[in-house]
C-alpha cells in the first residue's frame, strides 16, 4: 500500500499507463542486489532510488579516489577516502528517503557471495572485471536469480537481461574473460548504460515491455547508435549449459 506521500512522490511515473499503482507497489516490495558503486552502479542506483525501489543492497570494497569523479555520479570531492557504499548510502538517502539502502563494504568471493546476495530478487552487475562477472552469473544461474549485465569502455557500452535457464549467460557471449586492463571510460557513457540497466529492472518487475533477454544492446557514443545483437544459449556452455557441473567461475 502507498502512502500519501509516497503516491506524491512518485505520481509523474504512476501516470504511466501500464505502470500505475501496482506497478509502484511492485518496484516497492522488490529487493535489488547492485554489484559495484562505481560508474555504472552509481548511475543505476542512483534512478532506483529515485523510481522506489523498495531494498537496494550496494556492495563494493573500495574507497572514493579523485580519478572516479569524472563518472561516478554519487560522489563529490569530499567524499574522497571515504568507502564508496556509505558515501553511496548517504546521497541516495537524501534522494529518497522512502528506500531502503543497505551498504555492504566487502569484496565479492565465491564462497560469500549467495549470502550477500541474501533475499535480493535481482542482481545488477556493475563490476569492472570479468572473474567477479563470472561468479555473478553463476550463482545467479544456480539460484535462478534474474541478472542485468552492463559494461562500458570509451564511447560504447553493452547491456544485456539474463533469465537463468532460459535466455543466453554471461558464458554464452563471452566464453573467455578478456584480459584485465586499465579501461578507458567517458563518464556519460557509465551513465546512459547504468540508466539502460535501471530501466531493465523496472521492467522486469512491472512486467512492462520486452526485456533485452536473448539480445546484447551495444551502445555507441561516438556514432551516436544504438544496436541489438541476437543472441543464442550455449548448449555446451560451462555455465548454463546441459552438461555444466557448476564450472561458474572459470576464466
Amino acid at each position: 500500500m502507498l502512502k500519501k506521500r509516497e503516491f506524491e512522490r512518485y505520481q509523474r511515473q504512476i501516470a504511466i499507463p501500464k505502470l500505475g499503482r501496482e506497478g509502484q507497489r511492485r518496484l516497492k516490495e522488490a529487493k535489488v542486489f547492485v554489484a559495484g558503486a562505481g560508474g555504472l552502479g552509481s548511475a543505476a542506483s542512483l534512478y532506483l532510488a529515485a523510481a522506489g525501489i523498495g531494498k537496494i543492497r550496494i556492495i563494493d570494497k573500495h574507497r572514493v579516489k579523485l580519478n572516479n569523479l569524472n563518472r561516478q555520479i554519487l560522489y563529490s570531492t569530499r567524499d574522497i577516502g571515504r568507502l564508496k557504499v556509505e558515501a553511496a548510502k548517504k546521497k541516495l538517502v537524501k534522494i529518497n528517503p522512502e528506500v531502503e539502502i543497505e551498504p555492504i563494504a566487502e569484496e565479492i568471493g565465491k564462497d560469500s557471495l549467495l549470502g550477500l546476495i541474501g533475499d535480493c530478487g535481482l542482481i545488477v552487475d556493475a563490476m569492472d572485471n570479468f572473474p567477479t562477472r563470472y561468479l555473478l552469473n553463476g550463482v545467479a544461474i544456480k539460484n535462478k536469480i534474474p541478472f542485468i549485465h552492463g559494461a562500458v569502455e570509451g564511447f560504447e557500452g553493452r547491456v544485456t537481461t539474463i533469465i537463468p535457464k532460459k535466455t543466453a549467460c554471461l558464458r554464452c557471449v563471452y566464453p573467455k574473460a578478456l584480459p584485465p586492463s586499465i579501461v578507458p571510460i567517458l563518464g556519460a557513457t557509465a551513465g546512459v548504460i547504468g540508466c539502460v540497466q535501471a530501466t531493465e529492472v523496472i521492467k522486469y518487475l512491472t512486467g512492462i515491455g520486452q526485456l533485452l533477454t536473448n539480445k546484447l544492446l551495444i551502445y555507441d557514443g561516438e556514432q551516436m547508435t544504438f544496436d541489438l545483437l541476437k543472441l543464442e544459449r550455449n548448449p555446451k556452455c560451462p555455465a548454463c549449459g546441459s552438461s555444466s557441473k557448476g564450472n561458474y567461475a572459470g576464466s
